[in-house]
């Protein structure tokens, strides 16, 4: 299942990017495919014909995972109060 992350930088601006995976305990960067900003623009310090990035962890402050399709709708059943 693929997940969408939200990544928070060391002094640079949070960017939005994949993963098919999580990544396990032990490694030491993570691969990110689509990376771009919030607004779904080009990250301007990327090239155009970038689809893949790797980011060291000593680099993240912390990530967000953000809410995918399939999940949203299990949280509107149990939300929903005619149940």
């Amino acid at each position: 299942m693929p997940y969408t992350l939200y990544v928070h930088v060391n002094d640079g601006e949070p960017f939005l990017g994949e993963i098919d995976e999580m990544p396990e305990p032990t490694a030491q960067f993570l691969v990110l495919n689509n990376p771009r900003s919030r607004d779904g623009k080009e990250l301007r310090y990327l090239l155009d014909e970038v689809t893949q990035i790797i980011v060291p962890w000593w680099r993240i402050n912390y990530i967000e995972v953000m809410p995918s399709e399939e999940s949203e709708g299990v949280f509107d059943i149990f939300g929903d109060s005619t149940l």
